[in-house]
């Protein structure tokens, strides 16, 4: 049995670990939820028959059609990308709260259009709609992790960001089962394909109604000189009166940090963006975190997401009930991958090994896949059952999602790699189908040969970042500390300093002089 351990960088209270850190995490990242649905349900919903024959796309050829699903699918994420920039304004001034009640409002505005579209309409409707959610998606894609990296306690952390890539996977599983359970209660008609599109309310409006009892984020509040709401916040959250040594060290690290920031950036709203731009090694690390997303849609997984049908299709599959069903299972897989790297891999591993691991089996997986194909050609003998290597094939895709696990920045820079990320996922989106077209099984050779090259990417330049509390993020990135051992250099840093913590397991307020400090070695030499 797996057991949930947690890696403190001080001693906490067990009051810390509660149930309002959890829920509060739970509530943002619905927006997650909302955006597994759409990568899941949308690809199927615009391969129904009834959905073509209603908006007269049966008719059109193969590149007519790939260029309408390419436009329906990819407006969503044009949307996202624009909405991730918004992104920062809207957490800066409003904050992240109430920043995450305004996104699931427009969303729900663009779900309805969406919802209501008809032939006398046209697809417009649904081009405008999907922008509009789009736009949504993409300020609660910033905020969100932001929201949750800022609430929880550094040794659940990643734990608590994990939910975010949960929840994603979650409204994935509904999204790829959905059009499965209603083509077997509904063979055609509107409802076949409309019922689908509707299901998105859900998840905005639980957002929506549950982003009002959201606690806002204490560090955003001390960045707007709310220091007093700030301490009410934190003292909620952490269930922990205002005088306990735990809430005046927090309360107080975060205050310093803030300070110190505007120190470096000035304050206001541009602070931010001048700090940033001014500096080479920042630009780097906007570089070094963009380049991240370009690794994760180079895996191939939006890809898959968004147009498994076809992809499963090329491997043997066919019949619409078989399709829909196979991409339901692809969902489950996805689930479960996603619930043993957020209650096990994520916080006992790390990241780099799990990025690295997983871009080697994910390139396996892909590999196999191109050979399968380009031997066995099961497009050219389509049944409505997978042959065995077919069967094998198809595994290789469920045990290559295990792979992939997302990463994540914050606050300005989370909104460039917000954007950065929707502005991949809109070419991979937009261009897909044409790609399969041209290539066939060269697709996944393409893919896989880019999971291959993101290994020595991630060895050499990404740091490991695993128990490292948000204000000690800086120190991984120290000019000619080397990726591969910056975590460990940073960690042995944070061990040294707790030997100056008074007998209650907190920091003194003195510093450690240099005699304590060398006594402080000679025992850890010993």
């Amino acid at each position: 049995m797996v057991k949930l351990s947690k890696v403190e960088d001080w001693p906490t209270p067990p009051e810390v670990y509660n149930w309002r850190v959890y829920m509060n995490a739970i509530i943002a990242t619905f927006a997650a939820v909302m955006i597994g649905y759409d990568s899941a349900f949308i690809g199927t919903s615009v391969s129904l028959a009834s959905f073509k024959n209603e908006f007269s796309l049966a008719t059109k050829s193969t590149a007519e059609f790939n260029l309408i699903s390419a436009n329906i699918v990819s407006m969503y994420q044009a949307g996202s990308f624009f909405g991730a920039i918004l992104g920062y304004p809207i957490g800066y001034f409003i904050g992240r709260k109430w920043g995450l009640f305004v996104s699931a409002g427009i969303f729900v505005v663009g779900a309805i259009l969406q919802t209501v579209a008809n032939p006398s309409i046209g697809l417009g409707i649904i081009y405008a709609g999907r922008i509009i959610a789009g736009l949504a998606i993409g300020v609660a894609s910033n905020l969100a992790p932001i929201y949750v990296a800022e609430i929880a306690p550094p040794a659940i952390r990643g734990r608590c960001i994990g939910l975010y890539e949960l929840m994603w996977q979650a409204g994935g599983v509904v999204g790829f089962w959905i059009n499965y359970g209603v083509t077997l209660h509904i063979p055609t008609g509107h409802k076949q394909w409309v019922i689908a599109f509707a299901v998105q309310l859900i998840p905005g409006g639980l957002l929506l109604i549950g982003s009002l009892f959201l606690t806002e984020s204490p560090r955003w509040l001390v960045s707007r000189d709310r220091n007093n709401s700030a301490m009410k916040s934190l003292c909620n959250i952490r269930n922990l009166p205002p005088t306990h040594p735990y809430i005046v060290e927090e309360m107080s690290s975060i205050e310093a940090t803030i300070q110190h920031e505007r120190n470096l950036a000035g304050a206001g709203f541009l602070g931010p963006l001048r700090a940033v731009f001014a500096s080479k090694a920042l630009i780097l690390r906007l570089i070094l975190g963009s380049s991240m997303f370009v690794w994760q849609n180079a895996t191939g997984i939006n890809a898959i997401n968004y147009y498994s049908p076809t992809i499963f299709k090329s491997i043997g599959v066919t019949g619409q009930n078989n399709s829909l069903l196979t991409t339901g299972v692809y969902g489950i897989i996805k689930l479960v991958g996603a619930l043993v790297w957020l209650l096990y891999i994520v916080d006992q591993f790390g990241r780099r090994p799990a990025l690295i691991g997983g871009s080697a089996g994910g390139a396996v997986c892909m590999y196999y896949i191109a050979a399968y194909i380009a031997i066995a050609k099961p497009a050219e003998h389509p049944t409505t059952s997978l042959t065995p290597g077919g069967k094998s094939a198809s595994n290789r895709f469920l045990l290559f999602v295990d792979q992939i696990f997302p990463q994540h920045v914050r606050v300005f820079s989370q909104a460039c790699m917000a954007a950065s990320n929707w502005l991949y996922a809109f070419l991979i989106a937009r261009f897909t189908p044409q790609m399969f077209t041209a290539m066939g099984y060269g697709v996944y050779l393409f893919f896989a040969s880019l999971m291959i090259m993101s290994i020595p990417f991630v060895y050499f330049y990404v740091p490991e970042t695993k128990q490292i509390p948000l204000e000690r993020m800086d120190e991984i990135f120290t000019p000619g500390l080397p990726a591969w051992c910056a975590h460990r250099t940073v960690m042995n840093s944070i061990q040294y300093e707790q030997h100056a913590y008074n007998p209650q397991g907190f920091r003194s307020s003195s510093k450690t002089s240099i005699t304590e400090k060398e006594e402080i070695e000679r025992v850890e030499v010993a």
